[in-house]
């Protein structure tokens, strides 16, 4: 069996984008775990960072990242896999203080890339598989890692990575193609009997499915929708989730074709 990493950005992003890839990949007996980057807690957050918890109905005083790294185990619990969380800052709290700037790219005097590799490459060492994010959205944490997880496999070997599409902003933004380091060709996972799995563990991000979503109720019929607009994109009938890959990863995948 393979060992297989995935490599989120944020406490959602995986299972949001990847849950039904990831969910098979564990039903078939892989080693998966999720490493979650930007998971660290600041004792008494300010300015828009503050506002990212308190306009989800949160008061100031909660641990807002504690209480998501723990709607965080719940998910992988439901998809069968494990995670680690490696603690680093988001972008709000290293001085990104506006949705506006989430999505401008990096600000002078953002190093954090070098810590992102240090923390993630002992954890791609041997794997077989690593799944990353396309950055879908241009949101900068996501842009981060993807470029951090390019130079790392591609130090080794790039055909062992496959890239998702960024949910839920593949859905806000259905042709938008992902960050330059982003290569190979799209494939397709199929997501029969593993969708309502997605769609339970995806739930469990209670304190992000309304502003991402709509709401609770509107998780699992908009996951539904775009699994199965992403299969007639690539020509698949059913739900599919949507990787980008260079080669050798398709055979762990198990990619279906049109």
């Amino acid at each position: 069996m393979t060992w297989v990493v995935a490599v989120s950005p944020h406490l959602d992003d995986a299972v949001f984008s990847a849950g039904g890839t990831l969910a098979r990949l564990a039903a078939a007996g892989h080693e998966v775990v999720v490493v979650t980057v930007f998971t660290g807690s600041v004792a008494a957050p300010t300015g828009f960072a503050l506002a990212c918890q308190t306009d989800k109905g949160l008061a100031p005083e909660i641990d807002y990242m504690a209480l998501r790294r723990d709607e965080d185990a719940a998910a992988l619990r439901r998809l069968g896999v494990r995670g680690e969380h490696l603690g680093l800052l988001e972008a709000p709290h290293r001085g990104y203080d506006s949705p506006a700037a989430l999505f401008a790219g990096r600000r002078p005097g953002d190093d954090v890339a070098g810590a992102v590799a240090d923390a993630v490459a002992p954890y791609l060492d041997g794997a077989g598989l690593v799944l990353a994010p396309q950055s879908v959205g241009d949101h900068v944490d996501h842009r981060v890692v993807t470029a951090v997880v390019a130079e790392l496999t591609g130090l080794a070997d790039p055909g062992r990575t496959a890239w998702w599409r960024d949910t839920p902003y593949a859905v806000r933004r259905p042709d938008a193609t992902g960050a330059p380091e982003v290569t190979g060709t799209d494939v397709a996972v199929a997501l029969d009997g593993v969708l309502d799995a997605k769609a339970e563990a995806a739930a469990a991000y209670a304190t992000q499915v309304g502003f991402q979503f709509g709401g609770a109720e509107h998780v699992a019929p908009v996951l539904a929708d775009l699994a199965h607009r992403e299969g007639a994109r690539l020509g698949v009938d059913g739900p599919v989730e949507i990787h980008r890959t260079g080669g050798g990863a398709r055979a762990v995948l198990g990619t279906v074709e049109p």
